[in-house]
């Protein structure tokens, strides 16, 4: 439905979604396709079937390009007042104060949050019922350069190690220049824990191959080695959900894969976009996986028998 103020009115369930300035150009073209507002409320009205599961329940925080890509970027946690009454909300510690998160627990908010310009939604790896306990570990397999075959072979690498460990892994590509990969916790482990034990695989991991990779955190330190982080693993940090879009030309999408289609050649971190990223969903990548969350205690003790 349109309205005759240029405003686009969009059915979610049981609400109706105001879409204001539908036509107005979010992804500018060039060498890569333009996109509009409208495109990138329409391709959340496609995947929220397949996106709202891995952002119920969790505290957001928003990338807002209000004059799209060209324009300036708000990085928002606070719900600002005059959100609609039934979008979610929680609130949650930090130093000094408390923060008030918006939760997507439905596709109005969803399509709301697209008007908003929200181009990209970075999700903590806590649910806000146990915001102290994450039931997600990731790392991020973030590459010197834009070379992913780097990226290809630090996957296998730390999905080789994660199998001696026991741990069930999936694979993301970013959107931008990497991939996550993603291990499903049983909830019961808090942050310190967690990142303790994701910085004692990526060391692991590092130490066997110094040349190709590293967990320095300080650029300089680098070189040319791929950088394992694991620095999401903590309180109120984030991490991109799947199925999110990146603030780069060509509207890009945080995008899950199989392991299968690692070995694709034409496999790279920004694959899918807006275009096509729903029929990659469709495929169900993660099959059930999430729902197979661990305990670290096992995989801990067989880590330190590696490490000797």
């Amino acid at each position: 439905m349109s309205g005759g103020d240029g405003t686009r009115r969009v059915r979610a369930g049981r609400r109706t979604v105001e879409v204001h300035r539908p036509d107005k150009v979010l992804f500018p073209g060039g060498d890569a396709k333009e996109y509009t507002k409208g495109d990138l409320v329409d391709y959340h009205r496609a995947v929220a079937p397949f996106m709202l599961p891995h952002l119920r329940g969790r505290p957001l925080m928003l990338e807002r390009h209000p004059d799209g890509l060209d324009g300036p970027r708000f990085m928002q946690k606070n719900t600002p007042e005059n959100y609609p009454e039934w979008i979610t909300r929680v609130e949650v510690a930090k130093e000094g104060g408390t923060v008030r998160h918006v939760v997507c627990d439905n596709t109005a908010t969803l399509l709301y949050l697209a008007d908003q310009a929200s181009i990209t939604l970075h999700r903590w790896l806590s649910r806000a019922d146990s915001v102290d306990h994450p039931d997600r570990l990731v790392f991020d397999l973030d590459p010197a350069g834009d070379d992913f075959d780097a990226v290809r072979e630090a996957a296998r690498l730390l999905g080789e190690l994660l199998d001696e460990l026991q741990l069930p892994s999936a694979l993301m590509t970013t959107g931008s220049r990497g991939l996550h990969l993603i291990v499903p916790l049983n909830g019961r482990h808090d942050f310190d824990e967690v990142r303790s034990f994701a910085r004692d695989v990526a060391d692991t991991l590092a130490g066997a191959h110094p040349d190709r990779l590293t967990t320095a955190a300080r650029k300089k330190d680098r070189g040319e080695r791929l950088y394992l982080d694991v620095q999401r693993n903590a309180y109120a940090q984030t991490a991109v959900a799947p199925f999110t879009v990146r603030p780069r030309p060509g509207a890009p999408v945080a995008t899950p894969i199989t392991w299968e289609q690692l070995d694709d050649p034409e496999l790279h971190a920004r694959r899918w976009t807006i275009a096509d990223a729903v029929e990659q969903a469709r495929t169900n990548p993660w099959s059930g996986l999430l729902r197979r969350g661990r305990a670290l205690g096992p995989a801990r003790r067989r880590l330190n028998t590696l490490r000797g």
